[in-house]
């Protein structure tokens, strides 16, 4: 969210913002908010003016009342009773125009760091850099659920009957990769100096609302009837919420955490070949990465943040590469954000396997996290990036450690969280 002040100082640095991200039906919002800001500062002079005459009046009347002047008294006790009806009826606007402007607020799009590429959607981000070199053997690589049934590893029937479309049944050595792949990933962040935490999987409505957009939450959270909460689409959301209200001192800066989750998501749209088996689900599990640090440090962390999982999945031996998300693919709160993707034999092309995203300070502004600094108090910015969603992961795994006798090699480092083996062995 940005600052009032600097939308009313900025109005045409705000719209053209909103024009890069190609966002026209927008722009007549940056007008109506300053309006709504204009007019609720001046409702507020006129209160302020009428509280201050009502306490002048007011103490007037116990000096009438005490000369004896009984009626002028009375007269002045009616003019305070008028005055504190037309405060009421200020008081009232004002909070009506409070979540008028809030409401706007909450739309208009974070301003975009100038190094991002102008663009109206995906298919214009940016190709950085690869890393390792993307392998298409001289065999046949079957889709990732034919892969997992060699292991006798994915039951999609069995999910379909208890859960409907978009889960699954892991079993056995693909259960078993799924969890070391989390268990590798968790260690991996804890050896680069992170913070591990297991977060709550519901959050609030007011914590869904300070860490993404109207439209990113209508297309991704599940809201529990009947109570203010809803299930996590991936653990930042309560990662981030856990500073709500909070005034950190800047020593304590920054807060590098690392946290465990199942993620929950509707996934609306999704259609296609590659939308089947796990690639998109409504259920999985994530470990990822969020930092609390001060503004000018935030560029640092974000390329800090990004390199993890390129190291990660480098590790594993997955060759991966780097994409600039264009203006048009940033979610509103973004100021930046970079892809992860995964090379895919099978595709022969790359796929997204994790986002690194700062978000300045939009979410402190959103969720009130302020630093106690030494020259007074400010908005702390707040970044987030995927470690590994093993559901993606597998399939990267699996379809770059597929062999030709149809085992899957485990590589060194991995091999402790499987129980040593270099590889599994198909069932069938």
């Amino acid at each position: 969210m940005l600052d009032l002040r600097f939308v009313r100082e900025n109005p045409e640095a705000v719209k053209e913002n909103i024009r890069k991200k190609f966002q026209d039906e927008k722009l007549p919002l940056v007008d109506e908010v300053i309006a709504l800001d204009a007019e609720k500062r001046a409702c507020q002079q006129e209160a302020d003016a009428l509280r201050a005459n009502r306490n002048k009046l007011s103490k007037s009347i116990g000096a009438l009342m005490g000369q004896g002047k009984r009626e002028e008294a009375e007269e002045v006790k009616r003019e305070v009773a008028k005055e504190a009806e037309k405060l009421a009826e200020d008081e009232a606007r004002e909070t009506e125009l409070d979540a008028a402007i809030r409401k706007i607020m909450l739309t208009l799009p974070n301003i975009i760091d100038p190094s991002v590429p102008i663009g109206r959607d995906d298919r214009e981000n940016v190709e950085i850099q690869r890393y390792g070199e993307p392998v298409v053997p001289d065999f046949p690589i079957p889709y990732h659920t034919e892969i997992m049934e060699t292991f006798e590893g994915i039951d999609l029937d069995s999910a379909h009957r208890v859960a409907g479309n978009g889960f699954y049944y892991l079993m056995g050595d693909i259960a078993r990769l799924h969890s070391a792949v989390i268990s590798y990933a968790r260690d991996f962040m804890i050896d680069r100096g992170f913070t591990y935490c297991v977060p709550p999987f519901m959050i609030r409505s007011d914590v869904v609302t300070g860490v993404m957009s109207f439209a990113e939450m209508n297309a991704m959270m599940y809201k529990i009837e009947g109570e203010d909460l809803y299930l996590i689409g991936t653990s930042e959301h309560s990662m981030i919420g856990k500073f709500i209200d909070q005034i950190i001192p800047e020593e304590k800066l920054p807060y590098t955490l690392t946290s465990y989750s199942p993620c929950f998501r509707k996934e609306k749209g999704a259609h296609g070949l590659e939308e089947r088996g796990v690639y998109r689900i409504h259920q999985f599990e994530k470990q990822e990465m969020i930092v609390v640090c001060k503004p000018e440090d935030s560029k640092m962390w974000f390329d800090k943040l990004w390199q993890n999982t390129v190291d990660l999945f480098r590790s594993l031996d997955i060759p991966v590469r780097t994409l600039e998300c264009c203006s048009g693919d940033l979610a509103d709160l973004k100021v930046k954000s970079l892809d992860v993707e995964a090379w895919s034999p099978r595709q022969k092309k790359y796929f997204e396997v994790g986002s690194c995203s700062n978000l300045g300070d939009a979410q402190a502004r959103r969720l009130r996290i302020r630093v106690n600094g030494k020259d007074g108090k400010y908005l702390a910015h707040t970044l987030n990036n995927t470690v590994v969603a093993p559901p993606r992961m597998l399939i990267a795994f699996l379809e770059n450690n597929l062999r030709a006798d149809g085992t899957v090699a485990i590589p060194v480092a991995l091999r402790p969280y499987m129980g040593g083996k270099d590889k599994i062995v198909p069932k069938k």
